[in-house]
């Protein structure tokens, strides 16, 4: 047995999106260790194939890094070295270079090395996979996969998926059949504001469903806004496993684009997706699930990939009715 290592080091939603790629190494007999940010590690510990997850900040990555010194590029290349793995893929978004994690595995010493790169690599890649147009990023990493050699196993349709069973969360919830708003995105750009996500809370209760709202510890003021007197607040109240089983209790999830957005396709859970244009929803809506895309896709801010909202009352989300998420979650739970 070979020892991959697979690295995707952003956010818990893309760790997610790479499931499908992660499956076809591990069905390939080798073992899989996945290399993650620590934001991303707890997605990493969710998906199905992944044998062992190591947590490494990327200085040209993360959204906060640490300053780049030498003796914490040495540490972290010895102990890729310690580990011996055969081979790596490293998965990137379009937007991210593969290059520079090449070079520290190349000095950590493993052999051969496949990525998807635009730019010339040099000596730095084995396999130099291209990918063209607006693919979704869950296919973009599984072709990556393929390049390699592997294939997903006989009866794997290809879609996101997560390690099962999933907590007992009914304490939490209550019945399932419940509504999920999530309201928060790693970023301000892509999530409405507080005062709108609690409009559309208050329109899901009056329209008769059991709303929940969940969040992270540092979002709780945002989910208790939110979810005001219409809603159960779940911010701070779940593990990221937990809030898994969460969305798979639920009837619809309402999000932006976000990780709990693509965990809720990993669990089967039809979204209504709250979808600013900063990046494209070709790309990054939820994958392979019941899905309604609202937000002005044609807005100004449009593949900007901005943090902070570029126009002036952000109106790509703020154009959406609560009305519209009414009728967009009566649409995929198969309520009129």
């Amino acid at each position: 047995m070979r020892k991959v290592l697979l690295a995707r080091l952003d956010n818990v939603g893309d760790v997610l999106l790479a499931g499908p790629c992660v499956r076809a190494v591990a069905a390939g007999g080798d073992t899989v260790t996945m290399l993650a940010s620590p934001r991303g590690r707890g997605g990493a510990e969710l998906l199905p194939g992944v044998d062992d997850v190591l947590a490494w900040s990327a200085p040209w990555i993360d959204l906060d890094p640490e300053p780049v010194t030498a003796a914490g590029i040495d540490e972290f290349v010895t102990r890729i070295r310690a580990l011996r793995f055969d081979r790596a893929l490293i998965l990137t978004s379009f937007h991210q270079s593969a290059l520079p994690l090449a070079l520290l595995l190349r000095m950590a010493g493993i052999p051969w090395l496949g990525a998807i790169s635009d730019d010339y690599p040099g000596s730095l890649l084995d396999l130099r996979h291209r990918v063209h147009g607006d693919v979704p990023e869950s296919e973009r990493a599984l072709s990556l996969a393929i390049a390699a050699g592997y294939r997903l196993p006989a009866g794997d349709d290809g879609g996101l998926a997560v390690r099962r069973p999933l907590p007992d969360v009914s304490r939490l919830t209550g019945e399932r059949g419940y509504v999920v708003v999530h309201p928060a995105a790693s970023v301000p750009a892509r999530q409405p504001t507080a005062e709108h996500a609690a409009a559309m809370v208050a329109a899901l209760a009056r329209a008769g469903h059991r709303v929940v709202v969940t969040g992270a510890p540092s979002e709780r003021q945002l989910t208790a806004l939110v979810a005001g007197e219409h809603a159960r607040d779940l911010g701070g109240a779940t593990t990221l496993r937990e809030l898994a089983a969460v969305l798979d209790g639920a009837a619809a999830v309402v999000a932006p684009n976000t990780g709990p957005a693509h965990l809720a396709a990993a669990v089967g859970t039809p979204v209504v997706s709250l979808f600013a244009p900063v990046v494209p929803a070709a790309r990054w809506a939820p994958y392979r699930v019941l899905t309604v895309l609202l937000g002005d896709q044609g807005a100004p801010c449009r593949d900007t990939r901005a943090r902070e909202c570029p126009i002036d009352g952000h109106p790509c989300l703020e154009s959406i009715s609560p009305l519209d998420v009414v009728a967009a979650t009566a649409e995929v739970t198969g309520r009129r």
